[in-house]
């Protein structure tokens, strides 16, 4: 949300609330990392990329959803090298709000806990023996 604020000098002002400001940077976020597959409205292309609009799995558990863009999915890369979790938890609440999705903000704590459970995992299968 942008709110605007006329200071005594008569210059504008413009400031950003929190959740402005995630859902800025989440569409920036999509748009440099999404938009070429899912394109930059969300519907994808038919057979080779899903839409993500009215999508139950991008509308569905954020932690799911987060798992999805940390691990990758059929042709989808894997973003857990790519985004810190502020960034996926930004550019999937902007996914959940965006084309008529109304699902509820990811937190960054829900990404962190969902990359965490991977490394454990990860690490698990390391000492498993070949």
């Amino acid at each position: 949300m942008i709110r605007t604020t006329w200071i005594a000098s008569g210059a504008l002002l413009l400031v950003l609330t929190a959740g402005g400001a995630q859902a800025a940077d989440g569409r920036t976020l999509y748009v440099e990392n999404c938009a070429a597959c899912h394109r930059p409205n969300g519907v994808g292309v038919p057979g080779a990329f899903p839409t993500l609009v009215g999508s139950k799995v991008v509308t569905g558990d954020p932690k799911a959803t987060a798992r999805i863009v940390l691990e990758g999915r059929g042709g989808m890369p894997a973003f857990q090298g790519e985004m810190d979790d502020d960034e996926v938890a930004a550019a999937l609440t902007y996914v959940r709000g965006s084309w008529g999705n109304k699902a509820k903000p990811v937190q960054t704590a829900d990404v962190g806990a969902v990359r965490g459970k991977a490394r454990r995992e990860d690490a698990r299968a390391s000492l498993q023996a070949h």
